[in-house]
């Protein structure tokens, strides 16, 4: 019974990330289909005092109050373009998670793959730096080194048998 109640505990553990959302009960709409589709135009929408959240997944008072906007453009008969595009008008291109590729936002599509090609070239160039340095730094043995390395592997061999 108890192995029972623990695998059921997992279970529900396992789909409680999904279900986390800071969506009231008071906020959802009547309709499944158009609360699907407030849903996932909440998860497009950045909440203004977290930045790097959604207002779907924040529990900001501000994130609230976009969540019941969205859903009242909806209910309205606005469509999904329609409501980002109220927004976008009220709040800026700030509000959207995933800003559109326009000249104004090239920066923050281009950082990221810039700095990370620029740091992988640049750790390239450092150990080819490195093991050059590494393969310049080992030379030939001279004669008398090597005659020497030869009697001391000698000496060690044959104190290893008399031993």
């Amino acid at each position: 019974m108890r192995r029972l109640a623990a695998i059921v505990a997992l279970v529900l553990m396992a789909g409680l990330p999904s279900v986390l959302h800071a969506v009231q009960p008071d906020e959802v709409m009547h309709d499944p289909a158009k609360e699907a589709r407030a849903r996932a135009l909440s998860r497009e929408l950045r909440c203004m005092v977290c930045q790097n959240q959604s207002i779907d997944d924040s529990e900001a008072p501000l994130a609230r109050d976009l969540r019941l906007l969205v859903r009242e453009r909806i209910a309205a008969g606005d469509s999904d373009r329609q409501v980002l595009d109220f927004l976008v008008a009220r709040y800026g291109e700030f509000v959207l998670l995933k800003p559109p590729l326009k000249e104004h936002t090239l920066i923050l599509w281009l950082l990221t793959p810039v700095v990370l090609i620029g740091g992988g070239a640049g750790l390239w160039l450092y150990n080819r730096k490195r093991w050059a340095s590494r393969r310049e730094d080992v030379t030939a043995l001279t004669p008398e080194e090597e005659a020497r390395l030869e009697k001391l592997i000698a000496d060690q061999d044959s104190m290893e048998k008399s031993a």
